[in-house]
């Protein structure tokens, strides 16, 4: 990162690269979790579920990218050990053990409230920060996270109507 933008990015760069990367540990094991779950996903809706499931884990994949490259450009370095990624976790992992579809939607869409709940706790940590581009990019995220909640919902809801 150029020296002018480690000068606006403030003296709270240090803590920040750690919440990044609890953050992408979330992000990694998120992106694993949808990955995974697609594989196995057994119910109604099969293929409506993992045609989300799969765009998710594209997405989480994608915001994986996003942290670690801010990480880099703050000067840190961002968790290159994937046994580091279950020990520096937000929200954990939920493996998908049971194939059932309502079960992994369930399992999901805690993924993304807790998500929600993290991004949303880096943006207050923010508040006030000079370092727009951080908090740019956390926005986007949440905003993203927000919709896969909904769309788990959406689909869960659909599979109650079908049952009815």
């Amino acid at each position: 990162m150029g020296t002018k933008a480690i000068e606006v990015a403030g003296p709270g760069a240090k803590e920040t690269v750690e919440l990044l990367n609890k953050a992408l540990a979330d992000e990694w094991l998120a992106y694993y979790q949808y990955w995974a779950g697609a594989l196995i996903v057994k119910g109604p809706l099969r293929p409506d579920v993992q045609k989300e499931l799969k765009e998710h884990a594209g997405e989480e994949f994608k915001h994986a990218g996003m942290l670690a490259e801010r990480i880099i450009q703050l000067g840190g370095t961002p968790i290159l050990d994937p046994s580091e990624h279950a020990k520096k976790t937000n929200c954990g992992y939920d493996a998908p053990k049971d194939p059932n579809v309502e079960i992994i939607l369930a399992q999901n869409v805690k993924g993304e409230q807790c998500a929600i709940g993290a991004y949303f706790s880096i943006l207050q940590k923010l508040k006030g920060s000079s370092d727009m581009i951080t908090l740019n990019m956390v926005r986007k995220i949440m905003e993203d996270e927000e919709k896969h909640e909904q769309d788990l919902q959406d689909l869960q809801d659909d599979i109650k109507l079908a049952k009815e």
